[in-house]
């Protein structure tokens, strides 16, 4: 089956215990959130490198999101239902956050910055940061 690379070949974790790679497309997001393509049941497991703070919040509404560092620092800021903010640090490799379910969030680094997703992407929502 060959190897693959996780900056361009998301996996598609399904709860019966399958995988499925997705390739990363220029259209990717817009396909996936309009229900054009599908990741199916269960989670994403996606990584994302970026140097500056996130333009946009998100929030999954079907299920918890762990997010690892892997290289560089940042800052998760979560929102609860509430309207009450919480900041988390992630600056060691390995360091990771639980994001529950409905928890708006988003992301401020200044360094080069890699982190591993594993989301329940279902239903995603953003919003201007």
């Amino acid at each position: 089956m060959g190897s693959f690379d996780l900056a361009r070949t998301f996996v598609s974790l399904g709860t019966d215990g399958r995988t499925l790679p997705m390739e990363v497309t220029d259209s990717f997001w817009p396909d996936l959130v309009s229900g054009k393509i599908g990741a199916g049941a269960g989670r994403l497991l996606s990584l994302f490198a970026f140097d500056e703070p996130w333009d946009q919040w998100e929030v999954h509404p079907n299920g918890d999101e762990i997010v690892l560092l892997l290289e560089g620092a940042a800052e998760m800021t979560l929102e609860g239902a509430d309207g009450e903010t919480e900041t988390v640090r992630l600056a060691t490799p390995g360091s990771f956050v639980l994001i529950e379910r409905g928890t708006w969030h988003t992301a401020r680094t200044a360094v080069p910055t890699r982190m591993l997703f594993v989301t329940d992407g279902e239903g995603t929502e953003h919003r201007p940061a």
